[in-house]
């Protein structure tokens, strides 16, 4: 058998308040599909994903994070060795946006400026129910030095756009590691605590 190339991989983390769509980003940009039915996000889930660039080949490693604050103590060590924060907030949530001041601190607060930190606004799709707009969300991305960009996981409006930003921003290939064959292969692995059995359903809105 032919060896495997080995790959830059990168930790991608992601953030963000209860319910503002975690989940729905990431299931959409792996699986392009969208489910209305509401599934917090129990401790972390982890899904990885190979991109193929124009110039290469990146392993992206996507580490859903739950939004709940009885799960907060977990975040730090998921930051630690990230080398993207993906901070999402709901553009229907005023609250949500305003939280994600504090996400921010924390990830700085464990990677210092070594870290590549994007503010994403999502839900898109809810016009009518905007609370944030979009010059209000690129001044503070302004102010805080960090990516921005707006998605709606529900109609697919920039979801690649936001992984190809991403992409552009991640450092050469000086990262490489070791890649097994089994690495290869797209992988949805449950990372959660015992209780991921419990994970409540509702009716509407977005995954957390």
């Amino acid at each position: 058998m032919a060896p495997v190339s080995a790959l830059a991989k990168y930790k991608l983390v992601f953030l963000g308040d209860q319910s503002v769509g975690k989940t729905s980003i990431i299931t959409r940009f792996m699986y392009d599909k969208f489910d209305n039915t509401y599934q917090a996000t129990i401790g972390i889930d982890f899904l990885s994903k190979t991109m193929y660039l124009e110039d290469r080949t990146v392993r992206l490693q996507l580490w859903d994070t739950a939004g709940q604050e009885r799960f907060r103590s977990l975040i730090p060590s998921y930051i630690r060795d990230s080398s993207v924060a993906v901070i999402v907030y709901d553009v229907a949530s005023r609250q949500s946006f305003q939280n994600t001041s504090k996400w921010i601190e924390e990830v700085r607060t464990e990677r210092g400026s070594d870290v590549i930190i994007v503010l994403v606004g999502n839900k898109t799709d809810l016009v009518d129910k905007r609370q944030v707009s979009i010059e209000e969300a690129e001044a503070k991305a302004r102010d805080l030095h960090v990516m921005f960009i707006e998605t709606s996981a529900k109609a697919g409006f920039n979801i690649k756009a936001l992984f190809r930003k991403i992409a552009a921003a991640l450092p050469g290939m000086e990262t490489l590691s070791s890649t097994k064959q089994e690495d290869m292969v797209d992988v949805n692995l449950k990372s959660t605590n015992a209780n991921a059995s419990q994970s409540q359903q509702q009716s509407g809105g977005c995954a957390c």
